[in-house]
Parts: structure tokens; sequence; C-alpha cells
């Protein structure tokens, strides 16, 4: 089925015209964005393992572009290149998108919203929220269960602790990528000094640098040796690396910035119950991470206020989407004992917007559903 036919088949489909009329009475525009998009922002935001997944081509000046492999990054690129930059403003979409999956169809339809410029963020996330229930409502699937995260809390934490930029950055991305802190947690509490390193020059040249010393001297290192990578692996990424291993030489994770961090890492349930316990753990630790509680809690009761019973939401601290680009509230919407596949997910993206080129932060936040899943287990639920 062409991509035409697949938009003419959902645009005449009953869900369809429900979802669609929500997203509208809601305020958000449709919005249409092209098909085929220049690869490069796909590429640099989820990295060259994404390649694999896309459905590349090249014109005739050379550009590498591919067909949509989702709709936020188009949706908000049109936002961008609009002239009203930096403004309020909400969009919705229904449309195909393209990408290698397996076994399953590499065409697909991708249903959600973008939010741009809202300086409401507490208000502006729970809306997202109570919207992504609409949107299950409208396939007639309705036994959901709600699991919510903050990135934001967790980045508080580390700024909090005054750990080494490395540091900050390593734990970051495990957080962001679904990876398991608890081992690398213990991995850097483990003093390396006593190990031996054939760049051990290069590591005490680093020694105490920051990551733009550390880009400058391994770009100079490989110019000399007349290469810009190594193994597969950018100038960035073995900078970061040898940056990494230098401030590891430096002495171990301390052990009580661990034992915080697994304490945090360990809340989880109701989200009131897990703001009491965030303000205990910073007033016992003594570490500022009020900001972010408040704003968690803000966001608590806006979605209280829109109808969401909170009891029945569950939180957690070391929730994450796996994406880099979040940065607060992350959430999915399951069926209930549908386990990892999610109907509905999104969340906050503040940083997203500078990194596609805009003069200064724009707060952003979205989600995208699933419609094949949603569909699937709405024949079954006898939508």
């Amino acid at each position: 089925m062409t991509a035409t036919a697949t938009s003419n088949a959902a645009g005449s489909a009953a869900w369809a015209d429900t979802l669609l009329l929500s997203f509208a009475q809601a305020g958000y525009v449709r919005a249409e964005p092209a098909i085929l998009q220049p690869a490069e922002p796909f590429l640099d935001l989820s990295g060259e393992d994404i390649r694999k997944s896309l459905y590349l081509t090249t014109d005739l000046t050379g550009e590498e572009l591919c067909l949509r492999p989702d709709l936020t990054i188009p949706v908000a690129r049109d936002y961008l290149a609009s002239g009203h930059a930096g403004q309020p403003a909400g969009f919705s979409y229904l449309g195909p998108v393209f990408r290698y999956r397996g076994g399953r169809p590499s065409e697909f339809l991708q249903a959600g919203i973008e939010s741009f410029g809202r300086q409401d963020r507490a208000a502006a996330d729970a809306e997202m929220l109570a919207l992504a229930l609409e949107a299950t409502s409208a396939f007639g699937v309705r036994d959901v269960e709600i699991r919510t995260g903050d990135v934001a809390l967790f980045n508080a934490l580390i700024d909090a602790l005054d750990l080494f930029p490395v540091w900050r950055r390593r734990l970051t991305k495990d957080f962001n990528r679904k990876i398991s802190l608890e081992q690398d947690l213990e991995r850097l509490s483990v003093a390396t000094a006593g190990t031996r390193n054939e760049y051990e020059g290069v590591l005490a040249a680093l020694a105490g640098s920051d990551r733009k010393a550390a880009l400058a001297l391994v770009t100079d290192l490989m110019s000399i040796a007349g290469t810009t990578n190594v193994g597969g692996r950018t100038t960035a990424e073995i900078a970061d690396r040898f940056l990494e291993q230098s401030t590891l030489k430096g002495g171990a994770l301390p052990r009580e910035a661990l034992t915080v961090l697994k304490r945090f890492l360990a809340i989880s349930g109701n989200p009131d119950d897990a703001v009491a316990e965030l303000r205990t753990l910073a007033a016992e630790t003594k570490l500022d991470i009020s900001a972010a509680i408040d704003q968690f809690e803000s966001r608590v009761g806006f979605m209280a206020a829109r109808g969401i019973d909170v009891k029945e939401t569950r939180f957690s601290t070391s929730f994450g989407r796996g994406l880099d680009y979040y940065t607060g509230f992350e959430f999915e919407v399951h069926h209930r004992g549908n386990g990892v596949e999610p109907l509905v997910a999104g969340g906050r993206y503040d940083g997203l917007m500078t990194q596609l080129g805009a003069a200064a932060p724009i707060p952003a936040v979205g989600f995208s559903v699933w419609v094949d899943v949603l569909r699937r287990i709405g024949r079954k639920v006898g939508a």
C-alpha cells in the first residue's frame, strides 16, 4: 500500500476521525510535513546506529535524504522554519512513517501531538498525558496503566552531587539509554589508579581537563596521525573515552555519592509518595534539588486537575525512554498486561529545538501514538 493510500485509509476510519477531532478540539493544528527529509538530523540526534533502520537516498547535490522514520523531528523542523519559532504553537499529525523493524511492516501509521513554546511546563506536561489517554480511548482501549518518570530529577541530583563532568555524562547516557545503572555505578566506585594503559601520556595530559580541552588535544593528535576516526569512533567519541579514563585514574566515584544515587533510583510507586520521599532525601543529604521536585509536584497537581487518577499512576525515578534528547517528564501508556510495548509514549524535550538550529531554547513536549498496536488491541477488546 502506498503512503497516500495508507493515509487515505486512515482518514476514512472511525478511529482516525475520533482521534483527529479530539486533537483539534484541544487546539492542535494538523501538520503534514514532507515524507522525504534530510537524514542528518536523525543521524545526529539518534546516532549512526539508526542508519540501519532508515530508508536512505542521495539527491543530485550529494545531500543524504531519508523517508521520515518518525514525525517529531519533521514537525519541529517545519515549526522552526515557519517564522513563528519561540511562540506557543501546537500541532497534531497522523500519517505514515518508514523504518526497518525486522519482521514487521516497514511502513506504518503514526499519530501524535507536539507542543512548542509553552512556558507553563507542568500544565503542558499534564495536558500531554491527558490527551494521550484520550487517544487510547479513540480505539476503545481503556484498561491501561501509566508509567512515568522525570530525567530532570536525575540531572538535578547529579548536578547537586558536584561530580566530575565525565561522570555526569556517563551516568546520564546510561540513564537515557535504559542501560542498567547499577553495574556502572559499582564500576565507577572502584579506583583504577593501579592499572596500566598504553595511552598513559595522553591520560596524564588530560588530567583535570574539561571536554573542550580534551577534544582539542585528540583532534591535534589525530590530525598528526592523518586520520579522522579510529575503529569507527569519531574524534569526539575518542576524546570522551580518553577523558573518562583520565578521570577514573584520578580516583573512584565517592562512596557517599554512590549511596545517594542508589537510594534515589529506588524511589518508585505513587507520585505523591515519591514527592515525599524525594523531599526527605534532599533534606537528609542536604542536596539542593528542590526546584526539580517542585516542578514534579506541580505536574502531579495538574494531572489530578485533568481528571487523571494519580494514585493509579506509577512513577519511578529510574524510568527513562531510551532517548538522549528528553529533558524532563517522560511517560508511557500500556495496555494492562501487554508487557513492554507501549500504546502511547512521549515526554519533554526542551533541548531538541536548539539541536535543530533554534537560536535560543524553546520548551517542547509531545507524544506519539502507536496506531498499529492500538488497532490490534482495540480489535481484541471489541472496539
